[in-house]
């Protein structure tokens, strides 16, 4: 992305696998494991998972990815942010202190962003969350291990391990990263979240490891007829992302920073 030519208007990873330890796999296990039907309010149910939990370890056969196609972006369509609220449970969050104050400190998985170029003056709608980096400079900063990388190449954090010193947050040349100020209540079974830990999007990891092949924003981006957010596997070149790669040009964001991310953008 030419630097110089672009302006974000407003404003989230590589350890081998054989550095995951049984805690970080303990962690995943027990967060992906207890997935089912979740009622979150009377008559409200989220995703439900049917499968059964995986059985082996996790390897780096694949690569987890999303491609973001701008031009099918809607402008003004918040879907992908709803329903990644509904699979996290960010939606149960309750406001505090003033209405900036919350609007600041509430945790964002997904956002909208809106690049403008400053040559054309064209301005492009995209969703930005973690970017699921080979080289995660979160992962260099964070001083407890709780910031890791999956062999399957999803970055997420060990809330176990996770101090909250935020310095993650700091390294991410994304912002996708966010801290959880207060306590929280009525928190999902597949997506324990918990105060004084650094969270951000980990591609619905729960899915992954009961064998689904989608994500909350890729399904919902498709139910409102846009299509724009394919979700597969980066090593597969017959995956539907990769077939999609093939055919239209696509890039990273800040590819000056040679992170080699896991989301592409095209259109930008």
């Amino acid at each position: 992305m030419n630097e110089n030519a672009t302006r974000i208007a407003s404003t989230s990873d590589e350890t081998p696998a054989s550095t995951v330890d049984a805690g970080r796999r303990g962690f995943i296990g027990t967060a992906a494991g207890l997935s089912a039907a979740a009622l979150v309010a009377p008559g409200v149910f989220l995703h439900s998972v049917a499968a059964a939990p995986r059985s082996e370890p996790v390897t780096d056969s694949v690569r987890w990815g999303l491609l973001i196609d701008t031009a099918k972006c809607a402008d003004g369509c918040s879907a992908c942010v709803d329903a990644c609220d509904r699979e996290n449970g960010l939606d149960l969050q309750e406001p505090h202190g003033s209405e900036s104050k919350w609007e600041h400190q509430k945790s964002v998985w997904i956002r909208k962003v809106k690049l403008q170029d400053n040559q054309t003056g064209r301005i492009t709608n995209l969703p930005m969350m973690c970017q699921h980096c080979e080289h995660p400079p979160c992962v260099d900063v964070c001083p407890t291990g709780a910031s890791f990388k999956r062999a399957d190449g999803i970055v997420m954090v060990d809330r176990h391990l996770c101090i909250g010193c935020r310095y993650c947050m700091m390294a991410c040349p994304y912002k996708a990263r966010s801290f959880i100020h207060q306590n929280t209540s009525g928190q999902l079974t597949a997506v324990p979240r918990g105060k004084g830990c650094v969270e951000s999007c980990n591609l619905c990891v729960h899915r992954r490891d009961h064998g689904e092949e989608s994500t909350a924003c890729v399904d919902a981006c498709a139910q409102e007829g846009h299509g724009a957010i394919v979700f597969g596997d980066l090593k597969d070149p017959d995956s539907a992302i990769s077939q999609r790669l093939r055919e239209i040009p696509s890039r990273q964001i800040r590819e000056d920073l040679v992170l080699n991310t896991g989301v592409r953008y095209a259109g930008v």
